[in-house]
């Protein structure tokens, strides 16, 4: 039974994979362009990542409502929804630049935030199929989807950015394009169609409290370490562009250090969940921080060309193993019938943290120092108390007796 159930879910993997790759073109492309797109719109420049942040509290917001709806009527039409409302931003963003609109341009972005969180339980949609044994490896092949993205979304953002005379407008609409046509890939998954009625197993009638989950060992350290990983590569990738480009150096170069940055997030894919099976999630997720440290004293030691392509490849190595160190370790961590309530607990804990990253994000390049250089460190510095949180939450866990759900 476990290689059949193993054969669906890599047919599984396979649709979520060119999904991660095609749909996840999109974010790179935005993420290089929201702070600087929305510099040239912003009333102030501490606002110019707004943007980006709206995003990030559409998926917040999104994540408590979207993670249940995929429960009952499955992740299906979660995907189809978040593909759509991802199209309609995209097209709303662009009418707001092309009428120099800041607040019609912001409305579009929370709108690309649904498809933020739909694309985020791509990761979960990839275990529901699958065998505890080939859990982790799904979470990593649907995560090394991001590869094909990294390369193809930064390089079509320098084909489109510039194609129209209102800058970036070709980039939305670019996006536009890329949300209606993946949509089509998600009627090849073969998963479970929801349910609207409760779980007729006995297990359903403890099913533990919001309160109760949060209070498990392993569910809280797991929303800790995804949290710290996810905001701290949102708070240094934001605004790299604005520090690249702040530093003299070009659009273009900006691309390809968020591409070299995309590609370090997902490249090791491949291999972390078999780091994550062969040496425990624990260690996977250490040094998944130790990389994300060390990214910190990378971009703090100068602001060279090398110095940024290195910070941003140690970024997002060290958010590649927090994140799927963090994910493996929630998906393990709840029975089945709590799937909707502790995914969806989850990514809007996450994501709450990342908004709060991406607003204090514009904030500290631009409005905490003098020049470019000193917001960029300044950025940098604000890393330490969380990566001190992640760590020290890890350390109390695994000091905790191990506990079944």
């Amino acid at each position: 039974m476990t290689e059949i159930d193993d054969t669906r879910a890599r047919r599984n993997v396979t649709v979520l994979v060119l999904a991660q790759a095609i749909l996840g073109s999109q974010m790179p492309m935005i993420f290089v362009i929201g702070g600087l797109a929305g510099g040239q719109l912003a009333p102030n420049p501490c606002l110019a990542t707004l943007p980006i942040s709206f995003i990030v509290f559409g998926s917040m917001t999104t994540a408590p409502w979207l993670s249940p709806l995929m429960q009952r009527n499955g992740r299906r039409f979660g995907f189809l929804l978040g593909a759509f409302a991802g199209a309609m931003g995209a097209l709303l963003a662009a009418y707001g630049l092309y009428i120099g609109s800041f607040s019609v341009m912001l409305a579009g972005s929370y709108l690309t935030g649904i498809y933020m969180s739909a694309q985020g339980f791509y990761r979960f949609a990839a275990t529901d199929t699958a065998s505890d044994a080939f859990r982790p490896k799904a979470i990593s092949y649907v995560m090394a989807g991001g590869l094909l993205s990294a390369v193809v979304g930064p390089q079509l953002n320098k084909l489109v950015q510039d194609a129209f005379v209102v800058p970036f407008l070709g980039t939305y609409l670019a996006v536009a394009a890329l949300n209606l046509g993946g949509m089509l890939l998600f009627f090849f998954l073969d998963l479970p169609k929801g349910s609207r009625n409760a779980p007729k197993s006995p297990s359903a009638a403890i099913s533990r409290t919001r309160m109760a989950l949060l209070r498990d060992p392993r569910i809280s350290v797991a929303i800790i370490v995804g949290m710290v990983s996810y905001a701290l590569m949102n708070l240094v990738m934001t605004s790299t562009p604005l520090a690249v480009v702040g530093c003299g150096f070009t659009k273009n170069n900006a691309n390809d250090i968020v591409s070299a940055h995309v590609l370090a997030m997902f490249a090791p894919s491949f291999f972390t969940g078999h780091l994550i099976a062969r040496f425990g999630v624990e260690r996977v997720i250490s040094a998944g921080l130790v990389l994300l440290g060390a990214a910190g004293v990378v971009a703090l030691a100068g602001v060279e060309l090398s110095n940024f392509f290195l910070a941003l490849i140690l970024l997002g190595l060290g958010w590649n193993f927090g994140f799927i160190g963090a994910t493996t370790m929630l998906a393990g961590a709840h029975r089945p019938e709590e799937r909707g309530v502790v995914q969806g607990l989850n990514d809007m804990i996450v994501f709450g943290m990342v908004t709060i990253a991406s607003l204090a994000s514009g904030g500290l390049m631009n409005c905490s120092g003098g020049s470019p250089v000193e917001g960029w460190n300044a950025v940098n510095l604000a890393m330490i108390p969380f990566l001190v949180l992640a760590g020290g939450s890890l350390i109390w866990l695994v000091q905790q007796p191990r506990q079944t759900t």
